[in-house]
Parts: structure tokens; sequence; C-alpha cells
């Protein structure tokens, strides 16, 4: 079994635990792609033309885990984490999986909550509460073993929108520093600031701990919404040019956030409810409209949830196409901490793009997709910081 097929997200601890230990004891990242089946033949013309423009054009990732680097030197784990985090990290492989499968760059996003996390049932909780300094101290970590990762690998830290498109000329990998959950700001507003002296240039609000921004989409209502903390968080954000992520917040806590921000956002990796599929992680077809409404953009999340092939991940592309509209649909693959994955490797990249030329979504909406909807975004973003 490939260390991509290892999902954490909505695995019951218990299996987890033998997965995790499998992964240590025998699993090699360098084995051969074992993921779910494609679903269709790749034809090797369109796979021609699909590593033809990724060579041209810059493909971003807008939501991942390259390599699992969240889980180096984590500490105060719940068993079924630590059991997990014995497969070790693996940059190494997912940054040349990267540059094999053509994609520039993305996001390389650590985990404000992965200290506090257990399993309950099918899905991911937070098991307990924050010891004091523990969230500020656990991004920390992750930010230092990230930054040692991407200089050891040859990968830059992206700092403006320019740095993939020189990542592209270059034929190297720019990493998109971003944070799951805003934990880590531990309440305090200067934080955000600090993390962007880091290299942060996105933050999800929040994850699977409802903290002191807002709630969650999987669980019970803490707050009724966005708090005023959150809201000057997104002031904040906004003022340094940083990509609000709406992924993973419930909708009323989603929707306090576009009242207060100025520049467009993302929902980095999700799906429409009732579109083939309904889960809490999803979104409702009024909120994601909305968010492109203001110029935002939706991350097609390759999750198998109501699929089992990349062929059917094909196909939400062009349904999330067909509602929103291709300039408002991007790529958010979870890549290394996804549940049960239907796209497992980068360097399955130039298959899915092969794919949906072939079916007819056309070349100019194929680089929207793959980094042009994401870029538009961050140019909008960045362009509208304010610079004194």
């Amino acid at each position: 079994m490939d260390r991509r097929s290892i999902t954490w997200a909505g695995v019951g601890g218990a299996a987890l635990a033998a997965l995790g230990c499998a992964a240590g004891a025998g699993a090699s990242p360098d084995a051969k792609i074992d993921g779910p089946p494609l679903g269709f033949e790749p034809d090797q013309r369109f796979v021609r033309r699909a590593r033809a423009l990724l060579r041209t054009h810059p493909a971003i990732d807008v939501h991942a885990h390259p390599g699992r680097t969240f889980v180096r030197d984590a500490v105060g784990l719940s068993a079924a984490l630590t059991a997990f985090s014995a497969g070790g990290a693996f940059e190494d492989r997912a940054i040349a999986d990267m540059r094999e499968g053509l994609v520039c760059g993305g996001s390389f996003s650590l985990v404000a909550d992965f200290q506090v996390l257990d399993f309950a049932g099918a899905g991911l909780v937070a098991g307990r509460e924050f010891r004091p300094g523990e969230a500020r101290e656990s991004y920390q970590r992750q930010m230092s073993a990230l930054k040692r990762a991407l200089g050891e690998q040859g990968a830059a830290i992206v700092l403006t929108p320019d740095d993939f498109r020189r990542a592209l000329v270059a034929h190297s990998v720019g990493a998109l520093v971003s944070v799951e959950g805003a934990d880590f700001l531990d309440g305090d507003v200067g934080n955000v600031e600090r993390a962007f002296s880091d290299g942060v240039r996105s933050i999800t609000l929040v994850h699977y701990r409802p903290n002191e921004l807002g709630d969650i989409q999987t669980a019970a209502a803490v707050h009724d919404g966005l708090t005023s903390f959150g809201a000057d968080v997104i002031r904040e954000m906004d003022r340094l040019g940083m990509v609000v992520d709406l992924a993973h917040a419930s909708e009323a806590t989603a929707s306090g956030a576009l009242q207060t921000c100025t520049r467009p956002v993302v929902c980095s990796h999700t799906h429409i409810q009732g579109r083939g599929a309904e889960n809490p992680r999803f979104i409702s077809a009024g909120l994601a409209g909305e968010i492109c409404r203001r110029g935002g953009v939706i991350g097609a999340w390759p999750a198998g949830i109501g699929m089992t092939t990349m062929n059917e991940f094909v196909d939400r592309i062009f349904d999330l196409a067909d509602v929103l509209g291709p300039e408002h649909v991007c790529l958010g693959t979870d890549i290394d901490a996804n549940f049960r994955p239907v796209f497992t490797s980068y360097r399955q990249t130039p298959l899915l793009v092969s794919e949906l030329l072939r079916r007819g979504y056309g070349e100019e909406n194929v680089v929207a997709f793959v980094g042009g909807n994401f870029l538009r975004v961050f140019d909008t973003v960045w362009n509208g910081r304010q610079t004194s």
C-alpha cells in the first residue's frame, strides 16, 4: 500500500492505528502508485497535450499537505494519531512527484489543531483542549520543519503570486505556506502579522476544532457564526494580502466571513451538497454561489465521498463548472491527508488533465482550473493589500 493511500480523515481509530503501523513498517514512498482505478483508459494523444499544457501554464494545488510535514516530531498526540504519525513525513517524495507531474507548486499546509485531534466514530474531532502555549509551539514546530524540508528539496516559499510564475519558468516547485485552522493565533490578532512574516499567505479559519474565530461544519455551533475576533483576523488578513480559506467553516461562519472580507476568498476543498453525494464537509449551493459572486473559487476535492475513481472526479469538476462557471473552479486535492482519495499522487496530474481535455473541457478552462483561477484570486488579494 502506498503511503498516499493511507487516509486519516474519516477513518475509525482502530483501523487507522493498523494502517499507520503498516505505513511505518513496510510501505515505501518509492513504491508504484497503488491507488483506486482511474475509471478510464488514458489516451496518449491527450496525455501529450496535457504535458505540453502543464509545461507552459502554472498548475497549483490550492490545498494540500505534501509529504505530511505536520507529523514531524509531534508530541502529545492521541493513540490513533500517534499510530498514524509513525508512518513519518516524506516531503522528498512529494516534491519529486510534483516535479514529475509538472505541478509548479501549491499549498503546503500546516495543521493547527493536529495536537488535539482524535477520532469519534467515522470522523475527526478535537479530543481535548490545548495546553497553555501548545498551539503556538505546534505551529512553530511545523513551520521550522517545513522550511527545513523545503530548503533540503530546493523548493522555494511563495511570497507573491509572481513567485508561482517564476517557479513555472524555472521548472521548480513553489510552496504556498498555509495553515489549516487559526488555532495557532492563540487569540492574538498580532500573530497574523507574525505568520505573514514567517511566509504564511493563506489561513483556513477553522479545521476540526471550533476555535476563537468561529464554528465548524462537523460539530454543533458554539459561537453561532463568526466571532468578533474572527472578523478582526479577516480584516488583518485583508490588510496584509493573505488569502482567506472558508473550508471547514459552518455556513454561518462562512457567511460572516464573506460579509467582513473585502477581497475574493477560496473554499479550498469541498463539493456542493446534493450534487452526487451528501456530506457534512460539503457546502450549500447558496454559499458556493455567494463565494463565486464575490470573485472567489471552489476547490474540487478528490475525496472518496460518493466516488471511487478518478473518472468520477472528472465528472465532479464538470459539474462544478456547470453550476458555478469554469472561472470559479480550481484544484484542491488535500493530498497526503485526504479521505479515501481518488487522486493519490501528483504524478497523476497529466492523466487528470488529459481526461478533462479528451472529454471537451477545453484548453482555456483547463488552464483556468489547474492554476489560472486561483492565481486571479491571489493577484486580487495581493494587489489590494495596504502597503503603508
